[in-house]
């Protein structure tokens, strides 16, 4: 198995930027304040990256990515629990995200669709929710076990 390592960049990163544009990606909002993006690494090497927005108790997971040469080796799985552990400094309680094109990927990380109308306003206030990604985007969610009473 790959070691993984999360190492913690500025959106203004030319590798990140870089990435999410050949994903089809958003990017216009990285340097806003509030989001907190990462670098993945394995023996030196950049394999990945991801990023999150704090929204209260609430996260948005955005801007997940494997580069294409680390591509179907079970890396993209693994980025997301990293960012989480990352983020419980935060006391996060839930993760939601948009997506076009990697639902059944998130659900088996966990996540489930739920309609707009179940997300905080927090999260649909967001950039990434009110207008960069699509409407038709899928909004999916994910309530961390240390708060799934």
């Amino acid at each position: 198995m790959i070691e993984l390592y999360l190492h913690p960049i500025p959106g203004s990163d030319p590798g990140l930027r870089t990435a999410l544009m050949a994903a089809n990606l958003p990017v216009d909002d990285l340097e806003e304040e509030g989001r907190q993006f990462f670098a993945f690494n394995s023996h030196g090497k950049v394999v990945g990256y991801g990023g999150m927005e704090q929204s209260g108790q609430h996260t948005l997971l955005r801007s997940l990515v494997v580069l294409p040469e680390y591509q179907g080796r079970g890396i993209g799985s693994r980025l997301p629990p990293l960012m989480f552990g990352h983020g419980y400094r935060f006391a996060m309680r839930s993760v939601f995200l948009l997506t076009e094109t990697a639902v059944p990927f998130f659900e088996r990380l966990g996540f489930r669709c739920i309609e707009r109308s179940e997300a905080p306003a927090e999260i649909l206030n967001t950039r990434q929710a009110s207008s960069l990604c699509p409407s038709s985007a899928t909004l999916m969610k994910l309530v961390l076990p240390e708060h799934s009473t």
